[in-house]
């Protein structure tokens, strides 16, 4: 008699970014969070955070939702001691139960960059070795991820949808359509402490060689590769697989 194999389940495939997106476009930030975490679980999702000057709203909406969902904060070597220490004081006030904070590879900081100096000669390399690269390693084991685009940000951002494919998986932008007044309002309503460099002029924050203070009448990120042609890290336009 021939032994009949048993049937193994097949795992239903994730829908399209596409489909996503036209089901999310005018959802909430909350109601996108919690998409996010039913389409691909807790265990596939990730938050990637800078804990910059915006960062503890999106932080906030994701709490509310769970917080125990994984957060990855992208510590390149050149962050501002105030933007450590408020990632530690959002930790707290939002009860965040699982922020993995990601280093560059020693090996490769030593090989590309062993003066600290690649910052000023090749921004985008030392972006690539800092965030890129580290960042595609924090998040091979996740199938989507979440992050605090807006499209009133303008440049590359102007047009982002609020569900895309990266290449490698899902990216859901909660953010996409809110306003700067919406995100003011999450800051009152929540009571959410600021960061500590906005009272000292700055309104974008990101690494400390290359974030300088917004003057008045400025777009909120001229302080970034301020003199440059450069406006990204990379993270957001290079494939991350």
């Amino acid at each position: 008699m021939t032994a009949i194999a048993p049937q193994v389940p097949t795992v239903s495939a994730l829908p399209s970014a596409e489909e996503l997106d036209r089901a999310l476009r005018d959802a909430s930030p909350a109601e996108i969070v919690a998409a996010a975490l039913k389409t691909v679980g807790r265990d596939k999702l990730a938050l990637v955070s800078s804990f910059g000057t915006e960062s503890a709203t999106l932080l906030k909406v994701m709490a509310d939702v769970d917080p125990a969902i994984p957060v990855i904060f992208l510590d390149t070597g050149w962050l501002f001691e105030e933007t450590l220490a408020y990632r530690d004081t959002l930790i707290a006030k939002l009860g965040l139960k699982d922020v993995r904070s990601i280093k560059p590879a020693d090996e490769t900081l030593s090989r590309e960059d062993p003066d600290r100096d690649l910052w000023f000669s090749d921004p985008d390399a030392c972006c690539r070795i800092r965030k890129v690269e580290p960042l595609a390693r924090a998040l091979k084991p996740f199938s989507a991820w979440l992050n605090g685009r807006k499209r009133f940000q303008g440049s590359a951002r102007a047009d982002i949808p609020v569900v895309e494919d990266d290449g490698a998986r899902l990216k859901f932008n909660p953010f996409a359509n809110v306003s700067r007044e919406e995100i003011e309002a999450i800051f009152t309503r929540a009571k959410l402490p600021r960061h500590p460099l906005v009272a000292s002029g700055f309104l974008s924050v990101g690494c400390m060689p290359c974030t300088s203070r917004t003057g008045e009448g400025e777009d909120s990120r001229a302080g970034r590769w301020r003199g440059r042609a450069k406006t990204e890290c990379g993270i957001h336009t290079m494939k991350v697989s």
